[in-house]
């Protein structure tokens, strides 16, 4: 399983949310500017994350959009899924192919291993990522504003 531009762009934005006084909003222009992203591409990108129920967005002069939960009710998996990104990563031959009982077992292994691979996706919050780079850019001396 690969992390394309969409999941990358998608955890980028979802980090900057949480880094919000209080989970409070922050604008598409706001968020695109920090992280250096493409806004009209975050916005979509934040649409689909909004009919998840990931974010929520908040009307206004002082609106944008803001986490729907704290970091720590949000998934990996699940904004994977709210965007399209998860797909089965160990691809298995249709049954009608499966000729031996190989064929069978190797299938079998292959599924479990992917939905082992989905449940742990399910087991790391978006808070557990703001901590790994919180603990990465402290190693590295940077100060905590930082661009993800």
């Amino acid at each position: 399983m690969k992390l394309t531009t969409r999941g990358h762009y998608s955890l980028k934005a979802l980090l900057d949310l949480s880094l919000q006084p209080r989970y409070g909003p922050a604008s598409v222009t706001d968020i695109a500017q920090r992280q250096s992203l493409p806004a009209p591409y975050l916005e979509k990108l934040l649409i689909e994350l909004r009919k998840a129920e990931i974010v929520c967005s908040v009307r206004g002069s002082q609106g944008g959009y803001q986490l729907a939960r704290s970091p720590a009710q949000i998934s990996l998996g699940q904004i994977l899924e709210a965007i399209g990104e998860w797909d089965e990563p160990f691809p298995v031959a249709a049954q009608k192919d499966r000729a031996n009982a190989e064929d069978w077992v190797a299938a079998a292994v292959w599924k479990r291993l992917g939905q082992r691979l989905k449940s742990i996706l399910h087991d790391i919050t978006l808070e557990d990522l703001y901590y790994d780079a919180r603990s990465w850019q402290a190693a590295q001396g940077a100060d905590t504003n930082f661009t993800v």
